[in-house]
């Protein structure tokens, strides 16, 4: 289970297109759909580095 506090969430924007993300329990990080990426979580900590990012693979 991720655990990320609301407030963060709130504040955090995806670092390629400045856009909105969401946390995803599916994907296991957090996702920005207008890039169709996912930037991981590691330890409850947001990874937020592009080149961290994997492609968004929605089924």
């Amino acid at each position: 289970m991720l655990k990320i506090p609301e407030d963060l969430l709130e504040v955090l924007v995806c670092p390629k297109c400045r856009g909105k993300i969401e946390l995803s329990e599916k994907m296991g990080g957090i996702i920005c759909k207008n890039c169709r990426l996912v930037y991981p979580v590691t330890e409850d900590i947001p990874v937020m580095l592009i080149d961290s990012a994997k492609p968004l693979e929605e089924n």
